[in-house]
């Protein structure tokens, strides 16, 4: 990494706070697209935060000839300085330390996978661009690189995404243990002083796979992970040692166990469980009896999703994320200030963040809708000026993109499957051509109500979006996730299938133009798809996606998978499929086994570099579908991981996209 450039300039993006909030413009539907690059290259500004005292705000921002860098604005001279950026790779991850100073770590924004050679390291900096500091190496195992000092943090060392105590120079980060690329076997704590750079290790027992800090910024909790038990172990102010909270089996279904989220000003801790009831809420954890407390906040169709709001060393509020962000006030000031800001900025959703420890009026707002994406705000309390910081996709014009809408349909066993319905611009929508894009994981939350480039690029060529959340999915109870196990291209598939028969019995769809697409396991989905219902699709496209369940536990040759040994042995017989004892269930639900019986046209794309999916699985089954199907389209980004990190190929990927589906189902059609 070449020398740091602490150049005191005025940033373009920035000087916005010095102007009153400027409405979007507004542009008939009617406009052509916006071009691909407007959804998918990598965005100028990358977000913001305050300061704990809210005196200043840090801001990620770059330009197209420079690297992203760090940038502090101090909003009483509206005065904006770059206080960190380098050369040859771009800021990561940043947060305050304190008032004066800021931790961050890097990213090369211009690699894929294949050629990540650095560490994202450690460094640490004064808000003014002074006193820069270099906590941790860059270098990896069997790399030198010239520039790290031999008193440094050793390469695996990376930022904790917690509040340290941000009264002092001290902050907390992880070491952590690494086996083999992408394979994490612990979380050892390390505080370090960001000044002198020494540091020390937290003493824990077991092997720690995650931390919680205090309202003060110490690590009070830490979950270990011995096989497949799970602890939850507190360190007991009262006494200064560990003891145990909960143990349970951390791959199988636990009706007592929890998850902890934060702790309060008054040391509280507050965590999220189902306690006896389908859907999850947040509750206050009884740390004396080691038993569930009182029950704070439910969400009503969702299982809790969110983080605490404190100021002042007070709670004020939950954020929470159900169909869509929002807030619960337990603080009376700040409903009334939510709904000030809500009044300016109608028709969004407006999460407020008030900084840590106020001394000024300022309050962080990002606002964001389906159709417009994340903006970020400063507001001024005391004045009521507000003005824009940056915006996440400032390409985009609200005026148009589609709507997004949360609906609802029942599976043909009679359970009832959200899904997410995108429609394009313009106020059409029935007949409409439509693509089926599945969401990978898939044990994990699916969309939400926000602007999602995917379906918005798709829907703004003229296609229904339908992003179904088929059981296995999270985030919608206990029963609709665990009804998911053990059920890839079974019961999950029939779901995504009763989704599109849905949307052809409500007019929405034209029956005879509509494709199944999907990254990851939406790429397995998209294949069993074409497979288990071939009158249903006419085309498919699957990204990275899994190909044979079997390859999962072992890749084969030189493609190793990052999948822990852990998830093989006992989260994977218990959630996927028991290679033994469901050996007939794999062959039956196997893309690269039943290959022959793909007839429809399909656009493979795959990562050379991928170490969750291998490249493997699509080199195998593109040699076996290609033998009785010749409208296959392949392309490997060579150089590409898990998803397409470098814009050239999120662009390249996306034209590909709009020409196959133009084909085979175009909106012209």
């Amino acid at each position: 990494m070449k020398a740091l450039n602490t150049a005191l300039t005025a940033l373009t993006a920035l000087l916005l706070l010095a102007a009153p909030l400027a409405e979007a413009a507004s542009s008939p539907a009617s406009a052509a697209p916006s071009p691909i690059a407007s959804f998918f290259s990598n965005p100028a500004f990358n977000g913001a935060m305050l300061s704990p005292n809210g005196r200043y705000l840090a801001a990620f921002t770059g330009a197209r000839d420079r690297r992203d860098g760090l940038a502090v604005v101090d909003l009483t001279t509206m005065e904006a300085a770059m206080v960190a950026q380098f050369r040859d790779t771009d800021i990561g991850q940043a947060r305050w330390v304190n008032n004066e100073r800021l931790l961050f770590s890097t990213v090369d924004r211009t690699q894929g996978r294949r050629d990540v050679r650095f560490a994202p390291g450690v460094f640490a900096v004064n808000r003014d661009g002074k006193q820069f500091r270099q906590l941790a190496k860059r270098n990896e195992q069997f790399i030198r690189a010239g520039g790290d000092r031999d008193d440094m943090l050793p390469w695996h060392t990376f930022m904790l995404d917690q509040d340290g105590p941000q009264t002092g120079d001290d902050v907390y980060v992880t070491d952590a243990g690494i086996i083999a690329p992408g394979i994490l076997v612990s979380q050892d704590l390390v505080r370090v002083n960001t000044r002198n750079g020494l540091s020390r290790p937290v003493d824990h027992p077991g092997t720690a796979q995650d931390w919680l800090l205090d309202h003060k910024g110490e690590p009070r909790l830490v979950e270990t992970l011995d096989q497949n038990i799970q602890k939850i172990q507190y360190l007991d102010p009262a006494t200064g040692a560990w003891r145990v909270l909960a143990s349970f089996n951390a791959y199988a279904a636990n009706k007592n166990s929890f998850s902890p989220l934060a702790f309060g000003p008054d040391g509280s801790l507050y965590v999220v469980a189902n306690g006896g009831q389908d859907l999850s809420a947040l509750y206050i954890y009884d740390l004396k009896n080691n038993k569930l407390g009182q029950r704070l906040v439910t969400l009503d169709g969702f299982d809790f999703q969110g983080h605490l709001v404190i100021s002042n060393d007070k709670l004020l509020g939950v954020r929470v994320d159900g169909d869509a962000e929002g807030s619960v006030w337990f603080d009376p000031g700040m409903q009334a200030l939510q709904q000030k800001i809500d009044a300016r900025l109608p028709g969004l959703v407006n999460l407020v963040t008030p900084p840590k420890r106020p001394e000024t009026p300022w309050v962080l707002v990002e606002s964001y809708s389906d159709r417009q994406p994340r903006r970020f705000l400063v507001f001024n309390t005391e004045t009521g000026k507000m003005s824009e910081v940056g915006n996440v996709a400032p390409a985009i014009k609200a005026s148009t993109m589609g709507t997004r809408d949360l609906v609802q349909y029942t599976a043909r066993d009679g359970l009832t499957i959200p899904a997410w319905l995108t429609l394009p611009p313009g106020g059409k929508d029935k007949n409409l051509p439509m693509v089926v894009l599945v969401h990978g994981g898939p044990f994990m939350r699916g969309e939400n109500w926000n602007w999602n480039a995917d379906a918005q690029f798709l829907a703004s060529r003229g296609y229904a979006v339908l992003e179904p959340e088929f059981r296995g999915t999270t985030g919608h109870g206990n029963a609709h996730f665990m009804a998911g196990w053990k059920q890839w291209g079974l019961k999950m598939q029939d779901d995504i299938a009763d989704g599109t028969r849905w949307a052809i019995a409500q007019g929405t769809a034209d029956a005879r133009r509509i494709c199944i697409a999907g990254a990851s396991y939406g790429g397995y989905s998209t294949l069993m798809g074409l497979i288990n219902d071939p009158d249903l699709y006419k085309c498919g496209i699957n990204w990275i996606g899994v190909t044979d369940i079997d390859l999962m536990y072992d890749s084969g040759g030189r493609y190793s998978s990052d999948m822990s040994a852990g998830w093989k042995q006992y989260g994977m017989p218990e959630l996927v499929a028991d290679q033994v004892k469901d050996a007939a269930q794999i062959q039956a639900t196997s893309p690269l086994r039943r290959a022959a019986e793909i007839k429809q046209p399909l656009l493979l794309a795959y990562g050379g570099a991928d170490v969750r999916v291998p490249l493997s699985h699509g080199i195998k089954f593109y040699d076996a579908v290609k033998k009785t199907n010749p409208n296959v389209e392949w392309v490997e980004y060579e150089e590409e991981g898990h998803g397409w990190a470098l814009p050239k190929n999120r662009i390249d990927f996306w034209g590909r996209v709009e020409k196959f589906l133009d084909k085979q189902i175009g909106a012209g059609r």
